[in-house]
C-alpha cells in the first residue's frame, strides 16, 4: 500500500520518518490492528467484487480512489467531475474504459455500481450523498459530512430510511495509532483526562487551498452551473471552481477542513459525543487574497466528560506543517504526532506535601513528624514514578487504506462502519461551531446528543 497522504500525493513530497528519544521504551503498536493490515489477502469471492464510482476527481477525490482500489477486490469503473481535465485523467489512471460524465446522476443509474465516494466541494456532499443513497448505491462521503447544520439529519435519516452505509472520511477513526491511544487513555494511562490540545498548522500556498488553475479553465472545459449548484448565481471565476475552499459559498473553511479531523480523533478517542458549548475566535491575516475565510482560528470547547479541547489552525506558521493532539490527563500526558502516539507518565503524589522552610525549626520539626505519622510510607523528597512509552505504527502505515478497508467491509457485510452519519454529524457539527462562534462574536451552545443547536 501507499504510505502518503492528500497533501504528500498533490505536492509529491516525502514524509519524514517518525524519531525517537533515547531511553524512551519504544515499540510498535500491538494488537489485532496491526495484525490485520499485515495479514495476507484472502481470496475475494465473486460476490465479493465491488464495483465503486468517483462523484468528484479533484485532489481529494483522486486521492481516496487511488487508496480505495488497493483494497482487494475493488475495481473503479464510473467518475464524475465539472471539469474536462479531470475526467480526461481519471482514464489516464484508472484506464480508458471507466465511463466518465459532468452528471453525476448518470453514474447513479447504472446498475453494475456498487457504492460511490464523493469528493465534490462541500456544498454538495448533502446531495450527491442523499441521491446516491436513494439510488442503492453505499456511500464514502469526505469530510465534512456537512456545509451547514440542515444538511446532518437529511442524511442521518436517508441512510436510515435507504439501509444503506454512509463512512465519513475522517480517517483518523480507522487509524491503529488511534486505537492504541482510546486504549492507553481508558486503561487510566494518564489518570483522569481534564484537557485536550489540537493544532494543525500549515506554511504554504497549496497548505492555504491557493490551487493551480490550469489555463485552459473556461466555462467550455468547466460545467460551472453544475459546480455552482445551490451557490450563489456568479459568472465564471477559475479561482472559485479550482480553490473552492477559500470561499463560504462552497466550503466551510479551516473549521471543515482540518478542525473536523481534530474533532473526530477526539471523539474516538474519548468516546465523547461532542462538546455542549464553544466559542473561537481568529481572521485573516495573511493570504489575504480575496477569500473570504479565515486562515488562523483557535477555538475553545467544553465537554461534559470533564475536559476542554482547545483547537488551533495556523495559515502563516513560520515552520513546517505540523498536526498534533495533547491529552493532557491528573497523572501525565498522551500525545499523538505522526504515525505515533506517546505517554509521558507522572504519576500525582498521594501525600499533600511539605512547604516548612520559612517556619522556625522546632516548628519544622513538629510538623515533619506529624506529617510523617500520618504518611509513614513515603517522604515528602520523595519524587512520584514516572515512566515514557512511545507506539510507532509500521513503516508505511496508512490509515486510509484502513478506513477505506473498514468501509467496504461494511459494504460487503452490512454492518455500520466506524463512522457512520451519525458520527459525522456530531464531528462536522462540533467543528463547525468555530464559525458560528466567530460570526456572530458569541458563545454558541450545542447539545451533542440530540445534535442541534441550543
Amino acid at each position: 500500500m501507499h504510505a502518503f497522504n492528500r497533501r504528500s500525493f498533490l505536492k509529491a513530497a516525502g514524509a519524514a520518518s517518525a524519531t525517537t528519544i533515547l531511553g524512551a521504551r519504544v515499540g510498535p503498536v500491538a494488537g489485532t490492528l496491526a495484525a490485520a493490515q499485515a495479514e495476507p489477502a484472502r481470496p475475494i469471492a465473486a460476490n465479493d467484487h465491488i464495483q465503486i464510482a468517483l462523484i468528484g476527481a479533484g485532489g481529494q477525490g483522486q486521492y481516496d480512489t487511488s487508496v480505495a482500489v488497493q483494497i482487494p477486490g475493488v475495481k473503479l469503473v464510473a467518475a464524475a467531475d465539472c471539469y474536462n481535465g479531470r475526467l480526461e485523467h481519471s482514464k489516464e489512471l484508472w484506464g480508458a474504459d471507466i465511463f466518465t460524465t459532468r452528471d453525476y446522476n448518470e453514474i447513479l443509474a447504472r446498475k453494475d455500481i456498487d457504492a460511490v465516494i464523493i469528493g465534490t466541494p462541500d456544498h454538495w456532499h448533502k446531495q450527491a450523498a442523499v441521491d446516491a443513497m436513494k439510488a442503492g448505491k453505499d456511500v464514502y462521503c469526505e469530510k465534512p459530512m456537512i456545509h451547514v447544520y440542515a444538511d446532518g439529519p437529511e442524511m442521518i435519516e436517508t441512510a436510515r430510511s435507504t439501509g444503506r452505509i454512509l463512512q465519513i472520511g475522517s480517517q483518523r477513526v480507522s487509524s491503529m495509532i488511534y486505537a492504541k491511544a482510546k486504549e492507553l487513555l481508558a486503561s487510566g494511562a494518564i489518570g483522569q483526562l481534564n484537557m485536550v490540545t489540537a493544532h494543525w498548522d500549515r506554511n504554504d500556498a497549496i497548505g492555504a487551498w491557493d490551487y493551480t488553475v490550469p489555463p485552459d479553465a473556461s466555462p467550455e472545459t468547466c460545467d460551472w452551473p453544475r459546480f455552482l449548484g445551490t451557490a450563489p448565481q456568479i459568472p465564471f471565476n477559475g479561482e472559485h471552481f479550482f480553490q473552492w475552499r477559500k470561499w463560504k459559498a462552497y466550503g466551510s473553511g479551516v473549521a471543515g477542513d482540518l478542525f473536523v479531523h481534530l474533532f473526530s480523533g477526539t471523539h474516538f478517542i474519548t468516546g465523547s459525543h461532542g462538546p455542549t458549548r464553544g466559542m473561537a475566535t481568529g481572521g485573516l491575516r495573511f493570504w489575504k487574497d480575496g477569500r473570504d475565510v479565515a486562515d488562523v482560528v483557535l477555538g475553545l470547547f467544553d465537554y461534559r466528560e470533564g475536559f476542554n479541547l482547545s483547537v488551533r489552525v495556523n495559515f502563516v506558521d513560520g515552520g513546517e506543517e505540523s498536526e498534533g493532539l495533547v491529552f493532557t490527563g491528573s497523572e501525565g500526558t498522551m500525545e499523538i504526532a505522526g504515525n505515533s502516539v506517546s505517554v509521558n507518565r507522572v504519576p500525582r503524589a498521594k501525600e499533600p506535601g511539605l512547604m516548612i522552610g520559612s517556619f522556625a525549626d522546632a516548628m519544622q520539626k513538629e510538623i515533619r513528624e506529624a506529617y510523617e505519622q500520618k504518611y509513614p510510607r513515603t517522604h515528602p523528597e520523595g519524587a512520584p514514578a514516572a515512566g515514557y512509552e512511545k507506539y510507532v505504527a509500521p513503516a508505511g502505515y496508512s490509515d486510509s487504506y484502513d478506513h477505506f478497508k473498514n468501509f467496504f467491509n461494511s459494504v460487503r457485510t452490512r454492518q455500520q462502519p466506524i463512522e457512520d452519519a451519525v458520527f459525522g454529524y456530531r464531528a462536522a457539527g462540533a467543528a463547525l461551531l468555530s464559525n458560528l462562534s466567530m460570526e456572530r462574536g458569541a458563545v454558541v451552545n450545542w447539545d451533542p446528543d440530540a445534535m442541534k443547536l441550543t
